[in-house]
């Protein structure tokens, strides 16, 4: 059977290997594939995998002999579930690969907040220490985060491992989920609703997935209910936050900072209000992709497909 790899650079851009994915199958790997050439690419391929190439119904109309999509992600959006499951089609996902990873992101971006580490860096590096009549200067409020309150919006594997770091470094978690089962041993731990998630906590962490319901959750009225003080993280999904009233709360002071992996639109227009707001950290959606998470992604990748190939499919959705 032939697979094809419709974005291979984005899982591996050659620190990892294709071995084991071409002992299953006869492998065609493209680094990138624009929307108007997947049908092309995939030909008479039986198995596709993608990760962020969409496979959209009238795609997948032109692919006859496809039997097999396996995203290269835990979100399948990119699929048009229905469509496949009219046509035969197994997908399946990748629930979960980096954990450990997004869960250290979110504190990657909540201490550069804190402590702004690179403005101060780049100070001495200009030479502002040597020149300094002080032995310690800083450029920005520094804040511990010790006895703090976390607020997290979707309690599930990566909310509970932020949690437990948030946990480690003495701060008071509470939580905000659908399902209120098996609660951590935390001193103080509680669930809430999403409204005094959004009044109490210090720093307010996005793990939820993206809905209906979701879409637009951090708008203009929710963002005026959180402190002043608070810091709010999104590594989850885009369009949970709602960009230009994200921006003039920051702008105008009503938040005190923000630390973004993800935008509405990825990649951003060069207009995206975020990119110039005040406080606001932006970075390419880059949380999941250590080496240790992508390898892996691509391990259970392969054992989906070999799961597939032996008939006893595995992860599918839809």
């Amino acid at each position: 059977m032939k697979l094809v790899v419709l974005d291979g650079y984005a899982l591996n851009p050659g620190d990892l290997s294709w071995e084991s994915v071409e002992a299953l199958a006869r492998l065609e790997v493209h680094e990138r594939t624009t929307p108007e050439l997947v049908a092309e690419r995939v030909g008479e391929a039986e198995l596709v995998m993608t990760n962020k190439t969409p496979l959209p119904s009238e795609v997948l109309r032109r692919l006859p002999k496809l039997r097999y999509i396996g995203v290269l992600a835990t979100g399948y959006d990119v699929v048009d579930i229905a469509a496949a499951r009219e046509r035969g089609i197994t997908v399946t996902n990748i629930p979960t690969y980096g954990t450990a990873s997004v869960a250290q992101f979110v504190f990657a971006l909540l201490l550069e907040l804190c402590h702004q580490v690179k403005l101060h860096s780049d100070a001495v590096r200009a030479g502002e220490w040597s020149r300094s009549p002080d032995w310690s200067f800083w450029r920005s409020p520094l804040v511990e985060l010790a006895g703090k309150t976390m607020g997290i919006v979707g309690f599930g594997r990566i909310g509970r491992q932020t949690a437990r770091i948030a946990d480690a470094l003495g701060m008071r978690v509470i939580a905000h989920d659908a399902v209120t089962a098996n609660p951590p041993p935390y001193p103080d731990f509680r669930w809430v609703s999403l409204g005094d998630v959004l009044a109490t906590a210090d720093v307010v962490s996005l793990h939820c997935p993206l809905t209906t319901d979701t879409r637009g959750l951090m708008d203009a009225r929710r963002l005026g209910s959180m402190q002043s003080t608070a810091f709010l993280i999104n590594t989850s999904r885009g369009p949970l936050v709602v960009d230009q009233d994200l921006a003039d709360a920051l702008n105008a002071g009503r938040l005190a900072g923000a630390g973004l992996d993800v935008l509405s639109v990825e990649p951003p227009l060069e207009n995206n209000p975020l990119l110039g707001a005040r406080n606001c950290l932006v970075t390419p959606h880059i949380a999941w992709a250590t080496r240790e998470a992508r390898a892996r992604l691509l391990e259970l990748a392969i054992a989906n497909l070999a799961a597939f190939l032996d008939g006893r499919p595995q992860n599918v959705v839809g």
